[in-house]
């Protein structure tokens, strides 16, 4: 599997790695799918429920069974949906809406675990014991203020569903219904959900027969179970790339021996470079965790430079389908993408980036997709951005009343603070704030006239954020969805970029990329806290570098040791490694 195989290699090591999918199905043997980034694990996905359909479509039908197709995101959803035509004996959806699928009608069930997890025993000390109300699932923002029903939170869903998946009458009901399972992105799957299926399911050789597709060096998100394994399990590795061309595949093969792959462009025309900031002599910073990271004037000045020799070289940065800067640091993206009051509010930046503080969740998630789609005068998509339950419009009054309210806020969005967009929705209720984020409102309120030492941090945090221009919420929630040239990791996965510029420093607090090229170096640790911080940076870097098409580009702006630019070399090339002066 050198980079110098001949065309048809590539679609040579895709053919046996379907091949023993096949084979799996056929004697439902438990399988994991490790595909490489670029190795087409979906079209490995759709390929396995096809040959399903093709052979046992017609008979799951009538039985009034389905292959349930789990997925991560609603657009993987709706593209499985879409490659399998639709077909009734495929039931394809996101962890969460599959798990509420299967536990919604278990109510009294419901009502027994939920007041025994999570912050349930306090919301129902404060607002009534559960009752007979109704447990339902619609935005995900949990409440018990409601007198004839109860709202489960996201991570609410997930517990129950692993709680009833102990009981022997739930399983038996899920196995009659979905005798066979797949598992896509499973990596990122949950990690209890993924232990709960090994300890009811493989660990018994019961219920239905399981498929995991994914990439365990592809885990990006905390609470992802990460690599899966198990004696039960049938290991098929699928050794092609049908991404990148020869020299980034190079690349990915230095850094990731272990599962080497072919590309279908073996000689396509591409190029790798690396460029460091160590030749800069003046004050890096020093406090957690910028330290070791040039100042922002300084990496804007670096990233600058890089742009204009790629820029020399033809790439193009104001086409960000075609050409793709992915941040793996926030010490220049907050000025050049033009948040920076913003970003000053968050002692860390994964508060608003990963949507971590319930009002940029809410913001992005709900407000951004409604206030665009009300622009548009889409109206059916703004109901949908506000939870797909669309409200019964009595009157000709109400109507503008709506069209009033709406008017007024996108006002607001243009030329209003946070805080006036809050209270706008605090007083319209259209749409209605998270249970969470209208509680904080009111409380802030009551602490009014508090002295500023006697309030607690999140109040003060809170008060900083309301005077922060709306606008720059437009421009984190555009950044977040890949609506500009820049990126992170949160919105990169999966995608593909002709030309990719990776910039890598300080800022997130999990992730030192210097120590990560030591550790590879010098040897992984085996300490369980600086293995899992060594995962986490080199699963990032790889997936990343893994974006590339044809051409990719790496500046670190944070100090590389002696130890971390021999792993650049040895990756990229000696001569590939360049430092900025």
């Amino acid at each position: 599997m050198s980079p110098d195989s001949p065309p048809g290699e590539a679609e040579q090591a895709a053919r046996e790695a379907l091949e023993s999918l096949q084979r799996c199905i056929d004697s439902r043997k438990p399988f994991v799918l490790e595909a490489g980034a670029g190795a087409g694990k979906t079209y490995s996905l759709v390929h396995a429920l096809n040959y399903i359909i093709d052979k046992d479509g017609a008979e799951l039908v009538k039985r009034g069974q389905q292959v349930a197709c789990i997925t991560y995101t609603n657009v993987a959803r709706d593209e499985i949906e879409s490659r399998t035509a639709g077909h009734k004996a495929v039931c394809s959806a996101t962890i969460h809406s599959f798990c509420w699928s299967l536990i919604s009608r278990f109510q009294p069930d419901l009502r027994e675990e939920l007041p025994r997890i999570g912050r349930w025993p306090e919301r129902f000390a404060e607002h009534g014991e559960i009752g007979s109300r109704t447990i339902e699932y619609e935005l995900g923002y949990p409440s018990a203020k409601e007198e004839d029903r109860v709202l489960l939170g996201h991570d609410d869903v997930l517990e129950l569903a692993v709680r009833l998946l102990s009981r022997p009458k739930f399983r038996r009901l899920l196995t009659d219904r979905f005798p066979i399972v797949f598992i896509d992105e499973y990596q990122d799957t949950d990690a209890r959900i993924a232990e709960a299926l090994k300890t009811h399911f493989l660990d018994t050789g019961e219920g239905p027969f399981v498929g995991f597709f994914g990439d365990h060096w592809q885990k990006i998100y905390g609470n992802g179970c990460g690599k899966i394994e198990h004696s039960a399990l049938e290991s098929i590795n699928k050794h092609a790339n049908f991404r990148s061309v020869g020299c980034v595949v190079d690349v990915l093969n230095r850094i990731r021996p272990e599962l080497p792959q072919v590309s279908s462009q073996p000689n396509g025309e591409g190029s790798v470079a690396v460029f460091h900031s160590n030749a800069w002599t003046g004050e890096r910073r020093a406090k957690f965790p910028w330290n070791g990271d040039l100042p922002p004037e300084a990496a804007h000045d670096h990233l600058e430079a890089v742009k204009r020799h790629l820029e020399a070289q033809g790439w193009d940065f104001s086409k960000p389908d075609d050409t793709k800067i992915l941040m793996l640091t926030h010490n220049i993206l907050a000025d050049e993408q033009g948040y920076r009051q913003l970003a000053d509010v968050f002692s860390h930046n994964e508060a608003f980036i990963k949507k971590e503080d319930g009002r940029i969740a809410f913001f992005t998630d709900v407000l951004e997709p409604a206030c665009v789609a009300y622009g548009e005068r889409h109206l059916g998509e703004m109901f949908a951005a506000f939870g797909g339950r669309r409200p019964a419009i009595q009157s000709l009054a109400e109507k503008r009343e709506w069209a009033r309210d709406m008017d007024r806020l996108l006002e607001l969005r243009e030329a209003g603070s946070i805080g006036d967009v809050l209270d706008h929705l605090m007083k319209t209720r259209r749409p209605r704030l998270p249970a969470s984020v209208e509680h904080d409102e009111n409380e802030l309120k009551r602490l009014a006239g508090t002295p500023e030492t006697d309030k607690p941090e999140w109040a003060g945090r809170l008060e900083r954020l309301r005077v922060v221009p709306y606008k720059q919420v437009v421009v984190v929630a555009a950044f977040i969805n890949g609506e500009t040239p820049f990126s992170t990791k949160h919105g990169v996965k999966g995608a593909q970029f002709k030309n990719v510029l990776v910039v890598v420093g300080r800022g997130w607090g999990q992730y030192d990329f210097n120590q990560m090229l030591e550790y590879a170096t010098s040897g992984i640790p085996s300490d369980a806290k600086k293995l899992a911080a060594y995962e986490r940076a080199r699963n990032l870097f790889y997936v990343c570098c893994s974006r590339s098409k044809r051409h990719l580009a790496v500046l670190f702006t944070q100090r590389l040791s002696d130890t971390a630019l021999a792993t650049l070399q040895s990756w990229f090339g000696e001569k590939t490694v360049q430092p900025l002066s």
